[in-house]
């Protein structure tokens, strides 16, 4: 089940919802976790034991490591990192093996359980903050297992801190005004998912089927770019959203990345859960910076290579964090980077052609890619590709405008001035419309699923 389905928007929602809020406040992580499970076994019923089983046994490891200490967190932490590597990453490490001694080994029949990489973190994050005192282990398997389960987040992100739902787990406070803010954030992401990211999709997968110019390259590049983009961060809004109106308060996954001064910059606004994750529980561990040029490359050359790989079990996944990797150190020790918009736009297209690279499925595919982009043995533009650019410049515009907080920033100015009771009626009739539109996009259109499902 995804969030831009009928199946979510007018049955499964409303059914919690009406649970939710008609039970006695003890009730409602009980009720949290039932429906979190039936979210899950509505796309995935295989794993449902599975994620039960993380649950279970993280719940025990999280107990005995105050006790058992170092020893329980290296048992618990094995126990995880064994699970997603047998499932996202055995017949990886077994093909490349094959390849490299040519020796013919079988791919197993293994089928990836959907939000693996999710939910595998942030029962790490949890053991290791226990470990480190950061955190009181939780006694209540139920509020533990509303932790790991809590259906928003658990399929695509963001990942979760223990430590920052905690208190929420306990007791919370819900109420109109949070309510009314979640349905608004929830409404952007629908909007961003089925108005930009699956429109985008479609204008891009059309020009591959066309005779292929310089411009039509360039176009589909944009095209996945704002397509994974706006699907992504589309998803982190309604998780943001749908967390509000239970009165659970996650943080922000993407903060205008698209307009990063620098590479270093675009990272700390996209997929920052993650980004937090790696520097926290990898990055600092190994020593961070704080050992010399050498080693701080080194650390670095770890998480990146983690990174890559976390996207998954491919090359050119890997290639993708070597590749981002490569331009911070660029950055961080020959670069002097000065905050200006021409630094944006080489960011833009620095992070353009890393998602090149994250799109094909080998190191030829990719360069051929790149050679027709740059208009080798291809022309520049064509009769096709001037067409395309034609029928998709209003996407292409607000797209580019999306990227931005621009909008967001004019609307607050107006908020705060003579016009704030014209605003507000203007933003409701706004978000009326998103949801309508949106809704009609949904009933319409084929089944999309987000991009991240398949990390």
């Amino acid at each position: 089940m995804v969030f831009s389905s009928v199946s979510f928007l007018f049955f499964f929602l409303p059914l919690l919802l009406i649970f939710y809020y008609a039970s006695s406040k003890k009730y409602r992580n009980f009720i949290l976790v039932i429906f979190s499970l039936l979210f899950y076994f509505w796309g995935e019923k295989k794993f449902v034991n599975l994620l039960l089983l993380t649950c279970f046994f993280n719940y025990f490891f999280g107990l005995w490591i105050p006790k058992g200490k170092k020893k329980i967190l290296i048992i618990g932490l094995c126990f995880n990192l064994g699970l997603l590597f047998y499932y996202k990453y055995c017949n990886f490490f077994f093909n490349t093996f094959s390849t490299i001694f040519s020796i013919n080994i079988k791919s197993l029949s293994i089928v990836l359980p959907l939000g693996i990489s999710f939910f595998t973190f942030q029962n790490i994050s949890y053991l290791v903050d226990v470990y480190r005192g950061q955190v009181k282990e939780q006694t209540n398997f139920l509020k533990y297992a509303t932790y790991i389960t809590f259906f928003p987040q658990l399929i695509a992100g963001p990942i979760l801190r223990y430590k920052d739902m905690a208190l929420e787990i306990d007791k919370r406070n819900e109420n109109l005004i949070l309510f009314g803010e979640g349905t608004k954030r929830f409404t952007i992401g629908l909007a961003k998912k089925t108005l930009l990211a699956n429109t985008i999709y479609q204008m891009y997968t059309s020009i591959l089927s066309s005779s292929m110019s310089s411009l039509s390259y360039v176009l589909v590049a944009l095209g996945f770019l704002f397509q994974i983009y706006y699907d992504f961060s589309g998803y982190s809004d309604m998780a943001i959203g749908l967390g509000k109106m239970f009165g659970f308060s996650i943080k922000e996954n993407f903060d205008y990345p698209l307009i990063a001064s620098s590479i270093t910059d675009f990272w700390r606004r996209w997929h920052i859960s993650l980004s937090h994750f790696f520097r926290d529980y990898l990055y600092i561990p190994l020593g961070g910076n704080k050992k010399g040029i050498l080693k701080t490359i080194r650390n670095l050359a770890i998480v990146w290579f983690c990174t890559g790989l976390w996207h998954g079990a491919n090359w050119n996944f890997v290639l993708w964090g070597i590749y981002f990797l490569a331009f911070l150190l660029l950055e961080k020790y020959i670069w002097k980077r000065e905050k200006k918009k021409v630094y944006s736009i080489f960011t833009f297209c620095i992070v353009l052609i890393g998602f090149i690279l994250f799109n094909t499925s080998n190191l030829n595919e990719f360069f051929l890619f790149l050679k027709g982009m740059f208009g080798i043995n291809t022309p520049f533009i064509n009769r096709e590709s001037l067409y395309y650019l034609k029928q998709n410049i209003v996407l292409l515009f607000v797209s580019f405008l999306g990227m931005s907080p621009f909008l967001k920033k004019k609307i607050e100015i107006l908020r705060k001035g003579k016009l704030k009771k014209g605003v507000e009626v203007g933003e409701i009739i706004y978000f009326l419309f998103l949801l309508l539109v949106s809704t009609a996009s949904i009933i319409s259109s084929s089944f999309q699923p987000f991009i991240y499902f398949r990390f």
